[in-house]
């Protein structure tokens, strides 16, 4: 089965496949850190509202597979978070010690630990 993780960062898109979940997971791991150490957003302002660098999605990375769609979002303060879901998204919360990576890998039912 082919996965495909999808990097969308501003008018940039890139699609990469990877042949298993596991696979998937380390590509999708690795460009949202890389997006993550990038430059910072600043405040938008609109006419009545103002929109915080932690209230935008600076970029994204989904993740696309056999029943699955799921994701990291990169804020613009670079804080990242993880989501599942095709038609509405679902925040993953990541439990005690948990980055978001793991919390999202554990959602899919993969193991991110070498122990068995």
């Amino acid at each position: 089965m082919t996965w495909r993780v999808t990097v969308r960062s501003g008018p940039r898109v890139e699609k990469r496949s990877a042949a298993d979940l596991a696979e998937a997971l380390a590509l999708l791991e690795h460009e949202a850190r890389a997006l993550a150490a990038g430059p910072r957003r600043r405040e938008v302002r609109l006419r009545h509202r103002a929109f915080t660098p932690q209230q935008q999605v600076a970029s994204r990375v989904e993740l696309d597979g056999p029943g699955v769609r799921a994701g990291v979002d990169v804020r613009g303060d670079g804080a990242t978070e993880a989501w599942t879901g095709r038609v509405r998204r679902r925040l993953v919360e990541p439990a005690a010690r948990e980055s978001p990576y793991e919390a999202l890998a554990r959602a899919l039912g993969q193991s991110t630990s070498a122990e068995p």
